[in-house]
C-alpha cells in the first residue's frame, strides 16, 4: 500500500467498557486495525522510492500521491498497471518508467500486509469460537492483488476491497457486499476498525454494530476521513475476542 492518505490524526480515548457483543460474524478493517497504519516516515520513504522509479522530483511525487488517493482506491483504476500508468502520467514521467513504478507498487504493498503474531492468535480465537470473519478495506489494486499471497488471507474467506467494488467507505454497498458473502444478517454482525473513512458510522448506518480499536501503529498513524466516535472501544485487535464473547461465555 502507498501510505499517502491525507493526514488525519487518531484521537482515540481508551474506553474498554460496555464492549460486549453476541455475534455470528466480524468484519474487520485492514490498515490501522489488523496491520499498522502508515507513518510519516513510511510515507516519505515511499515518496522517495517512487521518485527514483520515475526519475522525477520528490515534491512532484508527494503532491500527486497526496491528491490521488481517491482515484487509486475507488475503482477507476482497475489494475496495478493502470495505477502505474496513472502515476507516471500525473508526475510527467517518461512512459518507459511505468514498469519500475508497477514493481515498486507491488513491493510496497506486500510489505504493508504484515501482521503481528498476536493478531493471528486473536483471529484463531475468534474462529475457534465459531465466529465468521470477513475483511473490508479501502484498498488500491496492488493491495488486492497481493492479498492472496499473505498469511492473513487464509483467515478471511470473504475479502471486500474498494477498488474491486468501485466504492469507498462509508458507502453502504461495501458493507452489504461483505454481509452477502458472509451470509449473515447485519444485526448479527460486528464491524471492527480504527475509524478511518467514517467506517464506524457507516457500519452502523448499514445495520451492523461497530467496535473501534485504537489505531495500530499509534496515534501518529495516517488515516483518511476519520470522524468522532463515541461508541464501544477496545485497546487493540487482541482484545476483540474477549469483548465479543464475554456475554456468550457468561
Amino acid at each position: 500500500m502507498v501510505p499517502t492518505a491525507p493526514r488525519a490524526r487518531n484521537e482515540y480515548v481508551d474506553r474498554t467498557h460496555a464492549a460486549e457483543y453476541e455475534c455470528e460474524a466480524v468484519i474487520f478493517d485492514l490498515f490501522g486495525t489488523l496491520v499498522v497504519a502508515p507513518s510519516d516516515t513510511e510515507r516519505e520513504s515511499a515518496v522517495r522510492e517512487f521518485a527514483a522509479a520515475m526519475e522525477v522530483g520528490t515534491e512532484i511525487v508527494d503532491a500527486v500521491l497526496g491528491t490521488s488517493w481517491r482515484a487509486r482506491h475507488d475503482g477507476r483504476l482497475r489494475s496495478v498497471g493502470e495505477v502505474a500508468a496513472y502515476l507516471v502520467a500525473r508526475c510527467g514521467a517518461a512512459n518507459a518508467r511505468a514498469n519500475d513504478v508497477e514493481t515498486t507498487l507491488r513491493r510496497l504493498a506486500f510489505a504493508r500486509l504484515r501482521a503481528d503474531r498476536s493478531v493471528y492468535l486473536a483471529l484463531d480465537t475468534l474462529r475457534r469460537s465459531g465466529i465468521r470473519l470477513a475483511l473490508l478495506s479501502d484498498a488500491s489494486p496492488e493491495i488486492a492483488e497481493c492479498w492472496g499471497r499473505t498469511p492473513l488471507a487464509s483467515y478471511f474467506p470473504t475479502a471486500v476491497f474498494s477498488c474491486e467494488e468501485c466504492a469507498i467507505k462509508p458507502d453502504p454497498r461495501l458493507f452489504t457486499r461483505a454481509l452477502e458473502q458472509l451470509g449473515v444478517p447485519a444485526h448479527n454482525s460486528v464491524y471492527c476498525g480504527d475509524g478511518g473513512g467514517d467506517e464506524l458510522m457507516g457500519a452502523q448506518r448499514a445495520g451492523l454494530r461497530a467496535l473501534r480499536v485504537a489505531r495500530r501503529g499509534g496515534q501518529e498513524g495516517l488515516a483518511f476521513g476519520e470522524t468522532p466516535w463515541h461508541g464501544g472501544c477496545v485497546p487493540s485487535v487482541e482484545a476483540v475476542p474477549a469483548a465479543l464473547t464475554a456475554r456468550r461465555d457468561r
